[in-house]
């Protein structure tokens, strides 16, 4: 259904102005013509001159029609984003974007979120992993979804697995490479691989060479520090506060010992020293997955973020396709009026030169 409205392509403030300053002019010039001196100007004239400041006005009012819609331009760039949620993650010796130190994860969440404003209108698909890799949400051009699945990411518990194995995603990733690939053969497929890099698990990881034969790209984004951090104990996918390098606890209302030691923070040991483990971003793991993937590997800083990392592989094609959700689309109806204003400044310019002519 179809509905009439304005809307100011310079927005209202610039528009309403315009047509304010037009609607000004058109009422001096009928002012003018009827209680002033007119002098050799005709009714006409004084008409056509009015008729010019309205249509030029009405104009920048920008009259336009709402059209409800499901169909959506889509642009043919398909985005695979994997993010790793082990135990690691929950490290806080991150940065993204600022000095401040931050999970490794709610770095991730961040890089997930420059990635989507990214590619603008693109569909995108996501896959976690901790000890076995999850698509969590199947391609759609619903970027808020993919945000949306972000903001509920959490680390894995800690008992869950036995050992960080960065290959854990690979067999999902195949599998939902090569459907995108099958269902969609034209399009551009991008995959973001976000992870600290650590491989603990004693299994040799698998190749990600495998995934080339999917993909036109591939941005392997680093998130941690090679300094590193300790590992906090992690019960039901949610850390005790973390943010506390220390070691300290809350106290509660009663303040007493026993509640502080009860809420101090634990840490993952080290079997071999017994002493809290140590987590570090593995820069070179994180080079040899860049390579076998044929791209390009980012690591996050408080200088560097993904708010620029949109691939060059990125299609410039499009298709449009029907989407559940409907929509309202605002089209300006403004070439009539422009048209008008056109026959009306010609005539105005006609009326001009003959007057002159005749007054010579």
């Amino acid at each position: 259904m179809s509905t009439f409205t304005f809307s100011p392509l310079l927005g209202w403030p610039v528009g309403g102005t315009i047509a304010l300053v037009m609607l000004t002019l058109a009422i001096v010039e009928v002012v003018r013509h009827t209680f002033g001196d007119a002098g050799d100007e005709t009714m006409l004239s004084c008409v056509r001159r009015m008729l010019i400041c309205l249509t030029v006005g009405a104009m920048a009012l920008g009259p336009s029609m709402t059209v409800s819609t499901t169909s959506r331009a889509v642009n043919n760039t398909d985005v695979v984003m994997a993010v790793d949620v082990t135990g690691s993650m929950a490290v806080k010796d991150a940065a993204y974007g600022s000095d401040e130190l931050t999970t490794r994860l709610n770095a991730a969440k961040q890089a997930v979120d420059d990635v989507t404003k990214a590619y603008a209108d693109s569909s995108f698909a996501a896959v976690r992993f901790g000890a076995s890799g999850t698509l969590d949400v199947p391609l759609t051009p619903d970027a808020a979804a993919i945000r949306n699945w972000a903001t509920t990411l959490a680390p894995e518990a800690t008992g869950v697995s036995s050992g960080s194995s960065l290959d854990a995603p690979l067999d999902q990733l195949i599998t939902t490479l090569n459907d995108i690939r099958t269902t969609h053969p034209d399009d551009a497929i991008v995959l973001y691989l976000i992870t600290d890099g650590e491989q603990t698990s004693a299994q040799s990881r698998r190749t990600f060479s495998t995934l080339r034969h999917y993909i036109n790209d591939a941005i392997v984004v680093g998130v941690g520090s090679t300094a590193g951090g300790r590992i906090p104990l992690i019960k039901d996918g949610a850390s005790s506060d973390s943010s506390k390098s220390d070691g300290s606890s809350e106290s509660s209302e009663s303040g007493s010992a026993e509640s502080k030691n009860s809420n101090a923070q634990q840490w993952v040991t080290d079997p071999d020293t017994g002493q809290p483990g140590i987590s570090k971003m593995d820069e070179t793991t994180l080079k040899n997955l860049a390579d076998e993937l044929g791209g390009s590997m980012v690591t996050t800083s408080a200088q560097n973020t993904m708010a620029n990392g949109r691939s060059a592989e990125a299609s410039k094609k499009w298709s449009v396709g029907a989407t559940a959700k409907q929509r309202t689309r605002t089209n300006p109806v403004v070439w009539p009026l422009a048209a008008i204003a056109l026959i009306l400044i010609a005539w105005e310019m006609g009326s001009t030169i003959a007057m002159s002519r005749r007054l010579l």
